[in-house]
């Protein structure tokens, strides 16, 4: 019996010796996770610095340990993102953490650095983790110094910073006079930073070009220009999908002010871009106003998220470089909504005021309807009218559209839209077919379907229907 107990504990003794390793080169490290006492109580400034390649995307090495063999992943000839997320008032790791993460290293081969700063950003109080953020800037300036020493250059570093994070991402910035390549701010930031002078925040000279995503500005981030080229979603507030109430407890705080970072993964899938409008503000872009681009000619409209650097050499041209560009977005993802132009020409004597609802149908069977929500149009007689319509898919192949007229009226008279030509266009697909409807009425609340019918030649049904000719094809 004492030589089996013997035995049996020689065998854990063993098992234990083979199967807990030191914390030395192949430990993986994991993201600080703290709780709601540890906010309470407050945290002392710690900073990992997590790196991912592909050669480790599943096991982060951290770069402030010595003698650890996550620099043996790190060649400082390849672009290096730092992602730096803001404050935590419960201590959890970030929800996108992993996956933009693996999205970005999926779309090329870079050196992913995760600033891990929970611990100083987990606290209630606000203004003390904001008071971290230089120290957190001092840290990575450390770092990217060992980097340039070891033939490593500025313009190949590219700094993502949420909320806080992008204010950090603006004082390395600073450091290196803006020569640091890409700056891109998700929400950075409003409370304490907002009316504060450029030395004290994010700023377009903090690098060569800076990209931001404005999507609380009524809230948790900053409403004002910061960068080269600044995106409003949904005009930069209410966010579609988020909640509208504080009921929903957590999500009503921090769902907009996350969905900035979420768009921003949404580009790195290959499953549709999402293309944004330089506007002066965003009701010239709800109805239709700033949608042709020609600006940016041979290229289309910017593109938001990991590919918006395509437009930096047209803007920083312009004194000051700075550009909103506005945009609508789905309430799922990937985000993405497809613009079309609806044109009308309309024979009414008498004007008529009101909205529009237009819905296609695919060849499939496939449903996208769209709520033209701009104010309401104003059609003349013989006069053209131009509103912007946006659906969630992009059909390919139409072959029934429903529309219908409202004045918005519950009570009163019933009015008819009488309409010479109809025409539906994409804006940003030029070889996409555009598809036309003559001489037909518009009841009012009562949806009308016809099949679509490809426009045979557009200058001559426009000249036609201007001068009110009764021949005009059907």
């Amino acid at each position: 019996m004492q030589l089996k107990m013997y035995l049996l504990l020689h065998w854990i003794l063993l098992c234990l010796m083979y199967s807990v390793k030191p914390e030395s080169d192949e430990t993986c490290h994991q993201f600080t996770d703290l709780n709601l006492p540890d906010a309470i109580v407050g945290t002392d400034l710690e900073v990992k610095l997590l790196l991912y390649t592909r050669e480790n995307a599943n096991c982060a090495g951290d770069l402030n340990k010595e003698n650890t063999t996550a620099f043996q992943y790190l060649n400082v000839t390849r672009k290096t993102i730092f992602i730096t997320h803001g404050y935590r008032p419960t201590g959890s790791p970030p929800v996108w953490l992993d996956e933009i993460v693996q999205k970005l290293l999926a779309t090329d081969d870079f050196n992913i650095i995760l600033v891990d700063w929970n611990r100083g950003a987990t606290t209630v109080l606000y203004h003390i983790a904001a008071a971290k953020s230089r120290q957190v800037a001092d840290i990575l300036k450390s770092l990217i110094d060992t980097m340039l020493s070891q033939g490593g250059s500025l313009d190949s570093i590219y700094m993502i910073g949420v909320s806080l994070g992008a204010h950090i991402s603006g004082f390395v910035g600073k450091m290196y006079n803006g020569s640091i390549g890409r700056i891109t701010g998700l929400d950075p930031a409003g409370p304490l930073y907002n009316g504060k002078p450029p030395e004290d925040r994010l700023h377009y000279t903090d690098a060569k070009f800076v990209d931001v995503i404005h999507s609380d500005t009524d809230g948790l981030g900053y409403k004002e220009t910061l960068g080269h080229i600044d995106f409003y979603p949904n005009g930069g507030t209410d966010q579609p999908g988020c909640p509208r109430t504080i009921l929903s407890g957590s999500e009503y705080f921090k769902c907009d002010h996350q969905r900035s970072v979420f768009l921003y993964i949404s580009s790195l899938n290959d499953t549709c871009s999402i293309f944004t409008f330089p506007c002066g503000d965003y009701r010239d872009y709800r109805i239709g106003k700033c949608l042709d681009c020609k600006e940016y000619a041979p290229l289309t409209c910017p593109v938001l998220g990991f590919h918006a650097d395509k437009w930096k050499k047209y803007l920083v041209v312009k004194n000051p470089p700075v550009t909103k560009a506005f945009f609508d977005t789905a309430s799922m993802k990937p985000f993405c909504i497809f613009h079309y132009h609806l044109d009308f020409i309309t024979s009414n004597t008498k004007t008529r005021r009101g909205y529009i609802t237009i819905k296609l149908v695919s060849e499939s069977g496939n449903v996208t309807e769209s709520n033209l929500n701009q104010d309401q149009a104003t059609f003349e007689q013989n006069k053209e009218v131009s509103l912007l319509a946006k659906f969630d898919q992009d059909l390919e192949k139409i072959v029934k559209v429903f529309v219908k007229f409202t004045t918005g009226s519950v009570i009163g008279p019933k009015y008819n839209l009488r309409v010479q030509r109809m025409r539906l266009r994409s804006t940003l697909d030029p070889n996409r077919a555009i598809l036309c409807r003559y001489d037909f009425v518009l009841t009012e609340n009562v949806e009308v379907d016809f099949q679509s019918v490809p426009c045979e030649n557009s200058n001559f049904f426009t000249s036609c229907c201007s001068d009110n000719t009764p021949q005009c094809p059907v």
